[in-house]
């Protein structure tokens, strides 16, 4: 199955699996991106609400790390998404 193995065998809502995957497909050789939260959501035809609940869900299985990114002037940016499995 490749990739996906095991984010198929956990037991976890559609939209994380989903979620990942597009993650997934959007990371770097070190596993590593940073899209916008109303990025994935739209790309994915999801509410922004569902993205996040379904990245708490991918954290919480040990998939997914974030990290929050900061500009030079100390206001936020994106997150920094590290994916753990496949």
């Amino acid at each position: 199955m490749g990739y996906f193995t095991e984010i198929y065998a956990k037991e976890l809502p559609h939209r994380a699996k989903a979620v990942y995957m597009y993650l997934k497909d959007r990371s770097n050789k070190e596993g590593q991106c940073y899209p916008a939260i109303s990025t994935v959501a739209k790309e994915l035809q999801l509410s922004r609400r569902t993205v996040e609940r379904a990245i708490d869900d991918l954290v919480r299985a040990g998939l997914v790390t974030k990290e929050q990114r900061w500009r030079e002037n100390g206001g936020r940016s994106s997150l920094l998404f590290t994916l753990k499995g496949g």
